[in-house]
């Protein structure tokens, strides 16, 4: 590489519920063990957001979320960079602030971020908690070879309820889970959204542990394609997505 990878943790104090921040750690781990440069950079809200390759936004509560989304708007930071080809991932209350509206704890809307054209509203049905699997499909992204991403395995915890729009497309189609929550009455269920190099997803676990190919997807936007991510011995992860993946069902 030509320049150092700089990851960003956004805003850990208040969006670091369930431990989302451990994405990061993996995308600089598994950057540097193919000798990358790499710098991993967590952010506090209270400071103003730095430039980076890739981000990462986690889960958290309803008022830190609501703050979130005021701070990001306010520093502009976050924006700007994604029209520059930063890459985000974004987790549950990280996804549904950089759509474009989500609800606070009243069920009030809330002005997103915008880089996905997805809204979220206040379910009425019971909460998404428990494993999901989703597989992605033909509307999915691809990997640098141009494969579709294995299923995806991840752990959800929200109340919330989004429609990805025609601007967005959805990440995967749920097989056991919630997701989206937008199954029944409107055909199958959904997982996540994404357009460009910004990709929303409710999965935690985290779900980069859970998930290598898309660790490595993420990388491979945020590096341009500049550099050729060589296969790692991923057999402890394989094993983990196996345990979870033949778990999900009972639940």
């Amino acid at each position: 590489m030509t320049r150092r990878l700089t990851v960003a943790v956004v805003y850990p104090d208040l969006l670091g519920t369930y431990g989302d921040g451990g994405n990061g750690t993996i995308l600089a781990k598994r950057a540097a063990w193919r000798g990358i440069d790499v710098d991993l950079v967590h952010a506090p809200s209270a400071e103003p957001l730095p430039r980076a390759d890739l981000y990462c936004i986690g889960g958290g509560e309803d008022g830190p979320q609501v703050r979130a989304a005021r701070c990001l708007v306010d520093d502009g930071t976050l924006p700007a960079a994604v029209a520059d080809g930063a890459a985000v991932l974004a987790v549950c209350a990280g996804y549904q602030l950089v759509g474009r509206r989500f609800p606070d704890a009243g069920g009030q809307a809330v002005e997103g971020l915008g880089l996905l054209d997805a809204v979220t509203v206040k379910g009425t049905g019971r909460r998404a908690v428990g494993e999901v699997v989703a597989d992605p499909g033909p509307g999915s992204p691809r990997t640098a070879t141009g494969e579709l991403l294995p299923t995806l395995t991840g752990f959800e915890n929200h109340g919330g309820r989004t429609t990805v729009g025609a601007g967005s497309a959805v990440l995967a189609r749920v097989r056991s889970g919630i997701g989206n929550g937008d199954g029944p009455g409107g055909g199958p269920a959904t997982e996540g959204a994404w357009s460009g190099r910004v990709l929303g997803t409710y999965l935690h676990g985290p779900v980069l542990a859970r998930n290598p190919a898309l660790a490595d997807l993420l990388l491979g936007w945020a590096t341009g394609g500049d550099v050729s991510l060589d296969p790692l011995d991923d057999g402890e992860e394989q094993a983990l997505r196996a345990e979870r993946l033949a778990a999900a069902p009972r639940r």
